[in-house]
């Protein structure tokens, strides 16, 4: 059984095995983490930039990466910090785009499936999810977008968002996982 802890600490210096980052499909980084992490990760972010180029990646997918460990250089020095995978979850098809429920469910689902064989075989136990960018927060979009309302209203993290991390996250074996919320979310 997984224990999901709540954490206001900085994701990017976690000791996790996985991070799991919230994309889009137009390899935009409006957030700042995600923003940072394309030159932590350069590799990832090629990848993943890569596939939003030429249309691979789909919203409410998955794209797990295997991180190359840098073998000389300055970069050796700190790969005891650094995550062996990184994990794309793909939750909206723009930056300006509120995550939809929907979507978050499925790359979940993918995510779950993708994650029992590292589990088992590679012995991952220590994950990190990045929770502000499935948190919507751009309210003038929410205004000016009448004609679909009810797909973009933003998922509240207590109503929405926190119950299907713990539904499908849970039930996963012998796992630590550290979810970075912004600091405005109590716990």
């Amino acid at each position: 059984m997984a224990t999901l802890q709540l954490t206001h600490a900085p994701i990017l210096t976690s000791s996790a095995q996985l991070l799991i980052l919230p994309v889009n499909t137009a390899g935009i980084f409006l957030d700042p983490v995600l923003t940072k992490s394309k030159t932590l990760f350069p590799d990832n972010y090629q990848r993943y930039y890569r596939a939003c180029r030429d249309g691979s990646l789909n919203v409410g997918s998955c794209m797990l990466h295997k991180r190359a460990l840098e073998q000389a250089g300055l970069g050796i020095s700190s790969n005891g910090n650094q995550p062996s995978y990184i994990a794309n979850l793909v939750i909206s098809d723009h930056p300006y785009h509120p995550a939809r429920m929907r979507w978050v469910t499925e790359a979940l689902t993918e995510f779950q499936q993708q994650l029992i064989p590292l589990i088992r075989y590679q012995g991952i136990r220590r994950i990190s999810l990045l929770a502000r960018p499935l948190i919507y927060s751009n309210t003038r979009d929410n205004e000016t977008d009448t004609r679909n309302s009810a797909n973009s209203l933003p998922l509240d993290w207590d109503t929405d968002i926190l119950p299907l991390l713990i539904k499908k996250l849970q039930d996963l074996p012998k796992l630590r996982i550290d979810v970075h919320v912004p600091r405005n979310i109590e716990f």
